[in-house]
């Protein structure tokens, strides 16, 4: 049985919304973390705001967010459990601030543009 049309166009639509998801958690996560948190607490915020994540997602982009030196991390005892707490380092303050000012400039032209959609 050969796919409809109206699968295809489904299959399309959800690889180009994961696509665009992904790039809006960067900065998500980036703007969360100039609060220190750890995972759980991070991904309870972010669903709070209608941005669930994933632990698969979730923890993999904090340690690249981790290795571009963006984010400094920091294990610690609490609640008789340790927890990997996450935080903006001072480049990451610099990199949310810049990313912000993108985000801002891209969405004034988004903006515009669908304004005629």
């Amino acid at each position: 049985m050969t796919p409809s049309k109206s699968d295809n166009t489904n299959d399309v639509f959800e690889n180009l919304r994961l696509e665009l998801r992904r790039g809006c958690l960067v900065l998500a996560v980036l703007s969360q973390l100039t609060v220190e948190r750890y995972g759980y607490t991070l991904r309870q915020a972010l669903a709070e705001d209608n941005l669930a994540i994933d632990e698969s997602t979730l923890y993999p982009l904090l340690r690249r967010l981790e290795t571009q030196g963006l984010l400094l991390s920091e294990w610690r005892e609490e609640e008789k459990r340790n927890k990997r707490f996450y935080r903006l380092s001072p480049d990451g303050k610099k990199v949310l601030a810049q990313l912000l000012t993108e985000w801002q400039d891209l969405n004034k032209s988004l903006d515009r543009m669908l304004r005629e959609v």
